[in-house]
């Protein structure tokens, strides 16, 4: 069966870049791959078809023989083929299996070796008042930081880390089997690059030891439960020469005695007197900053909510303070002496004359329960 035109099988016009070329390839094997394609019995053949094309038309030698010569140019049984090894498709196919499988993280000279340190996240439980108000506060955090004894190279005194032997300090090493390509990170090094003959006794070669860091950390006027403040660079530091890590401070906010807080709003519940709920009066509740009065207007009912405007929190991200709302609570009388029972029973006698008038919600209840029961 005649071989098919190699520019037909990668899709490209015959004046195509070298690197349409390539692309065209890499799109076609990561198509075709048998490993993709365990239920397609055609596919190993399309894939073997389009290595075998981007093979020729990747060496420049080859490819202007079969420009030429067409395929008779390039079989070595027909003695015309051009010579060199251009080695096209391990270069391109060694980044296909970095897509398949999962690669190194980046390209040759080491630079897979450099790592950024870990960021840190530190819980830290703050009251309401300063987050309201903002403050200051110092924290101790555990942390990994660069061994004093090996600065960081994690050698013993007097000696110096060596290129890993295996991987020649790429980090990487590449299994060939068959005509497949896998890149792995160096078992010897496990991909640091660097070999480590004699390690620093206080490290033992990992060129970082634990050790425990105070740091001042600010906390700004207005943050919320679940806030978080980064602290650029405070985290672990990095390897072989790489950046820290951050830290991130996670806000808590411990529970108030007095008020709950939803957003920029402050809650507070105000028991009053049954008397005072009554015949109205004037209390003094606190707020963050100072003591507020309000007046109990008569006949107030619990569950009213009285409202202070700007009393609240003025959140990180907002131009206005919120408000205060405070829920009244009718508070029953207790540990009633026998004269408060007696007045409590002349009260309640002279109110059933009218029950309508002095207990309206009551009464009005009632009639709706009477009528339930009617109409069931």
């Amino acid at each position: 069966m005649a071989k098919r035109d190699f520019y037909d099988i990668l899709g490209v016009n015959r004046d195509a870049p070298d690197e349409e070329i390539k692309k065209a390839y890499r799109k076609l094997a990561m198509k075709h791959h048998p490993d993709r394609n365990p239920d397609n019995p055609k596919a190993e053949e399309h894939f073997k078809e389009a290595k075998e094309a981007y093979e020729i038309l990747s060496d420049p030698q080859k490819r202007a023989a079969y420009d030429q010569y067409g395929h008779a140019g390039v079989d070595p049984q027909a003695g015309m083929g051009g010579g060199g090894s251009g080695g096209g498709f391990s270069e391109a196919f060694g980044g296909i299996f970095d897509e398949i499988f999962g690669g190194g993280r980046g390209g040759g000279g080491g630079r897979s070796n450099i790592y950024r340190g870990a960021d840190l996240r530190y819980n830290l439980e703050i009251t309401l008042e300063q987050a309201a108000f903002g403050t200051e506060t110092k924290i101790r955090i555990p942390t990994m930081e660069i061994c004093e004894s090996c600065r960081g190279s994690g050698a013993k005194s007097g000696t110096q880390p060596k290129t890993c032997p295996t991987c020649q300090g790429s980090g990487q090493v590449r299994l060939q089997q068959g005509f497949f390509s896998i890149q792995q990170t160096c078992p010897k090094c496990h991909g640091t690059g660097r070999f480590i003959a004699e390690p620093c006794a206080s490290c033992h070669g990992a060129g970082r030891v634990k050790q425990h860091k105070t740091l001042a950390v600010k906390i700004p006027a207005g943050v919320d439960e679940g806030d978080r403040i980064r602290l650029s660079g405070e985290g672990e530091h990095g390897i072989n020469g790489g950046p820290s890590g951050d830290l991130y401070v996670q806000i808590h906010l411990r529970q108030h005695t007095v008020f709950q807080r939803e957003q920029n709003d402050l809650h507070c519940e105000m028991p009053i007197s049954f008397t005072t709920a009554a015949l109205g009066g004037e209390i003094e509740i606190p707020t963050l900053d100072a003591v507020a009065k309000i007046k109990i207007p008569a006949e107030t009912q619990s569950g009213k909510i009285f409202r202070l405007r700007g009393k609240g929190i003025k959140g990180v991200r907002s131009n206005s303070h919120g408000d205060l709302l405070c829920h009244v609570v009718v508070e029953t009388p207790v540990h009633l002496t026998e004269r408060q029972r007696e007045l409590l029973r002349e009260l309640e006698e002279s109110s059933r004359e009218h029950a309508a008038r002095h207990n309206p919600r009551a009464k009005s209840w009632m009639d709706r329960v009477r009528d339930f029961f009617a109409a069931s």
